[in-house]
């Protein structure tokens, strides 16, 4: 088991995409990759391979939206460089702090890998298949083999930090390539070509993000508290809110030590809260609901409380939309009522 909570930082595993991607063409053993692996005419490619020497693959962009019916170029695309895939919904509020933070460092690191962006909403086969419990989620596709990497919105630090632990995995199993995207000599201010510019975030949510980025979370739960104060129906805060109270109760434990207590107190709601987090961060949300649901009719008073908080606070960051959320809010009521 890892020895610290599963962090921005923290590599999550290898997922089954098996179902999607049976055609998927992959290396040899040990073998490195050509930077022609992608045949011509593929969409992912554009249809264009580099010429001798040059060792660069023309893609259409670095950012591209992928569909349940396309992965499969994708798939033969992370022959060549590692793919970063993003799975996220247009209702997700973290998704919209995430999305910018990966779309600027994949035009950053020039062709070292691409991104590959899922509609959660529109690909549920996608979903399934990298197990995204909760959004965004994000995870890496190197020679053909996908890798979970994290869940969440995360500061931009520690995202550069989990994109420099794939191009290691990736230079470990061979896949050194690079590419470079048809439209890599256009202006780069997007005015230039009538594109409208991103729309700031409210300055609450900027400042909290701010704070994120400096690993400051007491000052982001102020602020996301203060934007939520003066707008209660601001969703986005309430999600923000949750998601990095998340992080600041983890902070600085382990995850040997948060499972070793609950272990110990299966009746210490203190202890039991503090193992649903760390479920909720790695991605196992009906495990967190679970363990709250079975302790509610247990106790009462102050620990029925906190039980029943925990668990809004977990709603409002997976989306209350989400069916395992229905499910959990009715099994919640009837425990209460």
């Amino acid at each position: 088991m890892t020895n610290v909570p599963p962090t921005p930082s923290s590599l999550r595993g290898a997922v089954d995409l098996s179902s999607l991607v049976d055609r998927a063409q992959r290396p040899p053993q040990g073998a490195a990759p050509t930077t022609g692996a992608a045949p011509a005419g593929d969409p992912a490619t554009g249809g264009s391979t580099p010429g001798a020497g040059d060792g660069v693959l023309s893609v259409p962009s670095l950012v591209m939206d992928v569909t349940d019916q396309r992965f499969q170029d994708i798939v033969q695309l992370s022959t060549v460089v590692p793919v970063i895939v993003d799975i996220w919904a247009e209702w997700c509020g973290p998704c919209k702090q995430l999305s910018p933070v990966l779309e600027r460092l994949t035009e950053e690191y020039a062709g070292r890998f691409v991104l590959a962006k899922v509609d959660a909403d529109t690909n549920p086969q996608l979903v399934q298949a990298f197990q995204a419990q909760s959004i965004p989620t994000v995870a890496a596709v190197i020679g053909g083999r996908p890798l979970g990497l994290f869940v969440g919105a995360l500061p931009e630090a520690e995202v550069r930090d989990v994109l420099e632990q794939v191009l290691q995995a990736a230079e470990q199993n061979g896949v050194t390539g690079r590419v470079q995207a048809d439209d890599a000599g256009a202006p780069a201010d997007a005015t230039e070509q009538g594109e409208p510019e991103p729309e700031p975030l409210p300055p609450h949510h900027q400042a909290a993000y701010d704070a994120i980025e400096r690993g400051d979370y007491a000052a982001a739960i102020a602020e996301y508290r203060t934007a939520i104060a003066q707008d209660p129906h601001d969703q986005m805060a309430v999600a923000g809110l949750a998601q990095v109270s998340l992080l600041d109760r983890l902070a600085g434990r382990t995850a040997d030590d948060i499972r070793a207590a609950a272990g110990a107190g299966p009746s210490d709601v203190a202890a039991q809260l503090a193992v649903a987090d760390l479920d909720v961060s790695g991605g196992h949300v009906e495990d967190a609901f679970g363990r709250l649901l079975d302790l509610v009719p247990t106790v009462f008073g102050d620990d029925r409380e906190a039980l029943r908080v925990r668990l809004v606070e977990y709603f409002e960051l997976i989306g209350v939309d989400d069916p395992r959320v229905v499910a959990a809010r009715r099994r919640l009521a009837n425990a209460l009522y």
